[in-house]
């Protein structure tokens, strides 16, 4: 029985291969889309999981807050891990302080390499799980070891062994190599991580660090933790909840410092806080791509069930022979299914041959390194799993409406599908298109919304502007001789140092107050410290009083505010005014327009900036807009190494590096567009194919209607109104929906667009025009064919 089936499920295949390739294209490209969004959902999912204890391990962060308002931070002071350990040691496997990962310059001899990482302390190997390729994970209990990944140890040491080997870490830190570990992979979030150096050195290599007056004030630390077996992590973190408030002045209190605990397996997903409570993150484009995985799956099923229905009148005598010579209703179920299964199975081998085609462009866009698991049985079961549900919706409907007619009416040729026949079919057609519209509209807002943040002024210079980071103790003895020599050159306009750059804010200080601070003020700004060139070097904008100067002796103690500040701080008149840090008196000489440091769409924080040349890390230099950028460059390399030897180049544009604040909504803006176009170009296809058959079925009637001086734009009107008013539907449903879902999303951004109607109108202008567009073709060729061959047989 099922080898006949199968048999004539081939033959009808092969028989109608025009409907037979529409419907076949339009379920791989459906499966294909729904395959790619299967695989970058797992990737999401399964985020960190390769860590053993992934279920156990946690950041320790906290809330503070601020004027009324609760702010989140993964920073701690750098106590704070030994105050855990020491009160709550029986709730902890592990518990280990971080710093900051970043990039430092590796060297080896006259090898240098430079590589991103960070300082540990020693359990950490040992919590995430480390795999060892040379050594052991306890490598880090010397302080003056390193563990390094195996594309690191590759590219300082080639093929040697790296094992005992001494290196230095920027050029400073002299460590022994204690071991090699396997490269983590790229969806864990330690994935950066080149190298690992113990905390005790980093803490050693500081010493502002240990001679801090209040250290449980300063957050410039992350603290990791590995739950003890037994232990419950909604419990421990209302456990330690005042582990830091126990420990802070009295001033600092004021702030109600909380601290809670964040499981590894919310860290990439659900990474969002406002006013203290997680909002998610992630975890909102994981549900809006599978829902639209799933209606791009459903758009190719509804291709499937409007063209088998359609054809019903020529399939209606094979039904009604079958159910003559004693065919039941069930086999007759069994048959339309599968002629549908035939089609999903054909489909999904050419979903896969489609997934892998596309992987390399998606993984790039998505910035994945996602691949078909081939060899995990799991994979094809969930492969099966789907075919078979996609065949059974695809087929569904077509098999019970076909086997439905009854044989008497068809056999007498009495049988008409009748006019609220197609009533179906039409309601498919209006929820493919609705769903396309909404698609687009959702895509085109998207990229407004980055267009719109993107033009944003930033109140600063960025192009030619590079960030070069101050890694080695040369590079700030000489600094004075590096500038001059280079403005000597030409290749720079200016250049001048940070404490950060023009993208990123390091530090939120508090301990700020000024004459007339209404009681109850928390006086947290962002700090940033600089030195004289600064200004000129970015080109801020001096809206008030002056810029930093040598030829004032007193700027040492002198300070810029920014807008939000003054606004903050509520001075009418700013300049002269005196704004004490910890008791210490700065004056106020001047006033920047608010510059876009951090998040594009949020509003301006207040932020000071200060002069201080002990406590910058960061080069900025002004390439100089006359020369060749290359060559500049060169120039800039050359000095920088005489002064430098041995150790890397390394440099970052400022405005590539204010362009990576856009990747994530970029992302998802590409990869919305992708599938926008892919769910239009499945929509036309079944169009298309309702087109076709339109026109095979009404040939007579476009014959008598040319006979009796019907013209060509007469019939193809006749022909295209009915799928214009279809999509006409689709627009009025989908439109409000569209913008109540948009508008939603947009809220999201304090600094956003709005939703103008010319993206309705060019959204509905397009829609309708790719109607025509698809329709048109057959309609114009039915419309052209000699009436003769259509009525001959009359």
């Amino acid at each position: 029985m099922l080898r006949s089936h199968a048999r004539v499920a081939w033959r009808n295949l092969l028989k109608n291969k025009t409907f037979s390739v529409i419907n076949i294209i339009g379920l791989s490209t459906g499966m294909a889309v729904a395959l790619l969004i299967g695989l970058w959902i797992h990737d999401e999912l399964t985020f960190s999981k390769n860590h053993a204890h992934y279920d156990r391990i946690v950041q320790v962060m906290q809330h503070q807050t601020f004027n009324g308002v609760v702010g989140t931070q993964p920073s701690n002071p750098y106590l704070l891990g030994q105050e855990i350990r020491d009160k709550y040691g029986s709730d902890f496997k592990y518990v280990v302080m971080s710093s900051w990962t970043g990039k430092h310059i590796l060297t080896h001899n006259n090898d240098a390499v430079s590589e991103t990482g960070n300082f540990f302390e020693p359990d950490f190997p040992e919590m995430i799980t480390l795999k060892m390729l040379k050594g052991t994970r306890g490598g880090l209990k010397d302080p003056a070891s390193i563990l390094l990944s195996a594309s690191a140890a590759k590219a300082l040491f080639g093929d040697t062994d790296p094992t005992d080997k001494l290196i230095k870490i920027d050029n400073r830190l002299d460590v022994k190599v204690t071991g090699v570990y396997e490269d983590l992979p790229y969806n864990s979030a330690f994935r950066t991580l080149a190298f690992i150096a113990p905390w005790e050195l980093y803490v050693n290599s500081q010493p502002w660090i240990r001679a801090m007056d209040n250290p449980w004030r300063s957050n410039f630390t992350q603290t990791y933790a590995q739950l003890a077996d037994n232990a419950d992590l909604e419990k421990v973190s209302a456990k330690i909840k005042d582990v830091k408030l126990h420990k802070v002045r009295a001033e600092d209190a004021a702030f109600k410092p909380e601290v809670f605990l964040h499981p590894m397996s919310k860290w990439h997903l659900y990474a969002e806080w406002d006013n203290g409570k997680n909002v998610g993150g992630g975890i909102q484009f994981v549900w809006l791509f599978a829902i639209i995985g799933f209606f791009v799956l459903l758009l190719a099923c509804i291709n499937f069930m409007n063209l088998s229905t359609a054809r019903s009148e020529k399939r209606a005598k094979e039904v009604g022979i079958r159910k003559a010579i004693g065919s039941v209703r069930g086999q007759l179920i069994t048959q339309f299914f599968s002629e549908s299964l035939l089609v999903t199975v054909i489909s999904f081998v050419l979903a896969l041959l489609l997934v892998q085609l596309a992987l390399p462009m998606f993984n790039s866009v998505a910035d994945k390194k996602v691949s078909i698991p081939l060899s995990n049985p799991l994979f094809w079961l969930i492969g099966l799993a789907v075919t078979l549900f996609t065949g059974l919706i695809a087929g569904s409907y077509p098999a019970l409406y076909l086997s439905s007619f009854e044989p008497i009416k068809v056999l007498k040729g009495t049988f008409r599908a009748g006019r609220y026949a197609a009533i179906p079919r039409k309601a498919l057609v209006v929820t493919q298109f609705t769903v396309s519209v909404i698609l687009i509209i959702g895509t085109v807002v998207v990229f407004r919304q980055i267009q719109y943040a993107q033009s944003r002024p930033t109140a600063y210079s960025r192009e030619g502007l590079l960030a070069i980071p101050m890694k080695t103790a040369e590079m700030k003895d000489h600094f004075e001789l590096i500038r001059n020599e280079l403005l000597a050159t030409g290749a720079v306009k200016d250049m001048a140092y940070s404490s950060s750059g023009t993208t990123e804010l390091n530090a939120i200080n508090n301990g700020y107050t000024w004459k007339g601070m209404l009681p109850g003020t928390q006086g947290n700004f962002g700090s940033i410290n600089v030195t004289h060139d600064y200004g000129k070097t970015i080109n801020w904008q001096i809206i008030a009083g002056r810029d930093f100067s040598r030829a004032f002796a007193t700027d040492s103690t002198a300070m810029i505010l920014n807008e939000a500040a003054v606004k903050f701080m509520g001075l009418k008149d700013p300049l002269g005014e005196i704004v004490k840090v910890d008791s210490k008196p700065f004056h106020v000489i001047g006033v920047v327009k608010d510059m876009v440091i951090e998040s594009p769409y949020n509003p301006v924080f207040r932020t000071i900036f200060t002069i201080d040349y002990d406590n910058a890390n960061l080069i900025n230099a002004k390439i100089n807009p006359d020369k060749n950028t290359a060559a500049a460059l060169a120039q800039i390399e050359a000095v920088f190494k005489k002064y430098n030897p041995g150790v890397p180049f390394v440099y970052n544009f400022v405005d590539k590096d204010y362009a990576e604040k856009f990747d994530g909504e970029r992302r998802i803006a590409k990869l919305s567009s992708f599938f926008a176009v892919l769910a239009i170009f499945i929509s036309c296809l079944g169009l298309f194919g309702m087109a076709s058959f339109m026109a095979e079925q009404r040939v007579k009637e476009i014959g008598v209607r040319k006979v009796l001086g019907a013209s060509v734009f007469n019939l193809w009107r006749l022909m295209t109104k009915d799928f214009v008013l279809l999509v006409a539907i689709a627009l009025l449903l989908a439109i409000p929906v569209a913008y109540y879902f948009m508008n939603n999303w947009l809220q999201h951004y304090k600094y956003r667009t709005e939703i103008s109607w010319w993206i309705i109108a060019l959204t509905s202008i397009g829609a309708l025009s790719i109607t025509l567009l698809t329709v048109s073709y057959q309609s114009i060729k039915a419309a052209m064919m000699n009436p003769v061959k259509s009525l001959r047989s009359e």
